[in-house]
């Protein structure tokens, strides 16, 4: 399919761009947020509120972005997020994202929910492959998954844990859009009126491997799930403790990330239970509406356990002037989950790598202009005080 992307400016030109050419149900199931989506505004508004201190006269011609993750060097301070609709953005949207990443040099997190098996992104994709998992009711089953994921040569497990049920997501319902996928009248009228898609992706889809499936869900379940709305088809567990990280802990002996953290309590329990790193997040604004941002809470919790274990942060990130807000707050690098979507959707991996790109360029513009030589050197006394919670 024709790649539109190079004609994007910023992360809105892909946007519009995917909005154009997916269709409505799974667009609005990438971009929008939980209920009335108060969360989803509040993170955007949170960056809006952070003023920036720059510095003038300091030598930044040989600036650089390059960080140290989890011991590894990278040549951004960014990773890519797990999400589960890459491959409905685009064909095998996921190796399209994870090739993309690798090219620029920083991993990417498989989601549970994915298109893609993970065997198939490790054999096809290459770079820094983390995987996310979510919790199954049937424990030992994801035990079985984590399994697949260190065979298969993942170096991170992510693990989400704010997740206990899925989010309500009403737009899903109205636009009728199911994993696997039925046909109704909204629907169908909706998928004809994008022909790219249809025949670029859905009916690829069905001439080969047939409809889109959770492919990393055991075989006992992924044949046998029946359509429900895109993202209630996922098997959650509401009754995890902290004792199911410390399992988890003993049995994955690499990276292991603990993602959907808000409180500063949580934090130092992740770390208390062995993890290596936390991620930030509210989900995207997707599960709890009205929570809070996590760029507001992220200087609280790194004074809590930044120099215990790697913070990272998400949620709401869409300039690179966002990305350096976060580092100067504390956070070691930002995941990014709807922009390279967006990016996806747009043009397979060449979008995703200009989504990326657009990161890189900004990230390098803002340096520059905030005098600022280099990602280490980046810290709070850049930032306006007043404009983030420091309590």
């Amino acid at each position: 399919m024709k790649d539109r992307s190079a004609g994007a400016y910023n992360i809105e030109d892909l946007r519009e761009i995917a909005r154009r050419r997916v269709p409505k149900g799974m667009f609005e199931f990438v971009d929008r947020g939980a209920e009335d989506e108060v969360a989803l505004r509040n993170n955007r508004t949170a960056f809006e509120r952070i003023r920036l201190k720059p510095r003038a006269l300091i030598d930044v011609s040989k600036r650089s972005q390059e960080i140290t993750l989890f011991g590894k060097p990278q040549k951004m301070p960014i990773a890519i997020a797990p999400t589960g609709s890459a491959g409905l953005m685009w064909h095998d949207g996921e190796i399209a994202l994870a090739r993309a990443a690798a090219a620029a040099g920083i991993p990417f997190t498989l989601a549970t929910g994915s298109m893609t098996a993970m065997e198939k992104i490790a054999a096809q994709a290459g770079g820094r492959l983390w995987f996310q998992l979510y919790m199954w009711p049937d424990r030992s089953l994801s035990h079985k998954l984590v399994e697949r994921a260190s065979t298969a040569g993942f170096e991170a497990l992510v693990v989400t844990v704010d997740g206990a049920v899925s989010g309500n997501r009403e737009y899903n319902l109205r636009n009728g859009f199911t994993i696997p996928f039925t046909f109704t009248r909204r629907n169908v009228s909706d998928v004809l009126m994008h022909p790219e898609w249809l025949l670029g992706v859905l009916a690829r889809y069905v001439f080969t491997t047939g409809m889109p499936r959770y492919e990393n869900y055991p075989s006992e379940f992924k044949h046998r799930i029946t359509a429900q709305p895109m993202g209630k088809g996922m098997l959650l567990n509401d009754s995890l403790t902290w004792d199911d990280l410390r399992v988890l802990r003993r049995m994955w002996p690499r990276t292991l990330i603990v993602k959907g953290i808000l409180h500063p309590q949580d934090a130092r329990l992740a770390a208390d239970c062995g993890a290596d790193g936390i991620v930030v997040s509210n989900h995207g604004g997707r599960n709890l509406d009205s929570s809070m941002a996590p760029i507001e809470v992220l200087p609280e919790i790194v004074d809590a356990v930044g120099k215990r274990i790697t913070v990272i942060v998400d949620s709401g990130f869409r300039r690179g002037s966002d990305v350096v807000k976060a580092l100067a707050l504390g956070a070691r690098a930002v995941l990014i989950g709807r922009p390279t979507l967006y990016g996806t959707a747009a043009g397979g991996e060449a979008g995703a790598a200009r989504a990326i790109a657009i990161f890189r360029e900004e990230v390098e513009r803002m340096l520059a202009l905030r005098g600022c030589p280099g990602i280490a050197a980046l810290n709070r006394e850049y930032l306006v005080p007043g404009g983030f919670n420091t309590a």
